[in-house]
């Protein structure tokens, strides 16, 4: 059987090869190249994605119920918060909350000191219980990257309300 598989291969292969007129072919490449050519179409121009910026992360969320009027005097009103008018101002009090940045740590004894620039080229070293910014702001913790403040702050209707809020350690990079 395999004697005869060799040349019927060869015989069919040769049936190929013996057909050398291509004019049939060679018409209609010619045909196809007369034809005009075409132009394809320039890419659509998109317009470039512009992200949106969602500024609503600090208000009320749509999903609760509106506080009314009368009830937001009551939330965060407590009789007993008002600031010492009598304490002895500390220095970093002249200075607006926002203006102030915390740009290292110190420790010794047990005791960690943050180090406050001023905004005016000073550098100041604070600790827990200390005040800072125009709205009687005390220090109430600290660690080595962030500075929790109190702030009493007046509530709008000859109330005073607590504001926590935070300083965190700024690291300028090499530049």
């Amino acid at each position: 059987m395999k004697r005869y598989l060799i040349p019927t291969f060869l015989l069919l292969t040769s049936g190929c090869s013996l057909n050398t007129d291509h004019s049939d072919l060679n018409a209609r490449m010619a045909e196809i190249e007369r034809r005009p050519k075409g132009q394809i179409e320039p890419i659509p121009t998109f317009t470039p994605y512009s992200p949106y910026v969602y500024s609503a992360t600090a208000m009320r969320s749509p999903f609760t119920r509106p506080v009314l009027d009368s009830e937001q005097r009551l939330v965060g009103r407590r009789l007993d918060i008002a600031p010492d008018m009598n304490r002895q101002r500390e220095l970093l009090e002249r200075f607006n909350f926002d203006a102030l940045s915390m740009v290292g740590t110190l420790s010794g004894d047990g005791q960690l000191w943050a180090l406050i620039d001023d905004g005016e080229g000073g550098i100041h070293r604070i600790t827990v219980g200390n005040y800072l910014g125009k709205n009687h702001g005390r220090v109430v913790s600290s660690t080595t990257s962030q500075l929790d403040v109190l702030e009493i702050v007046p509530d709008g209707t000859g109330g005073w309300i607590e504001r926590p809020r935070a300083l965190m350690l700024e690291e300028k990079g090499n530049g």
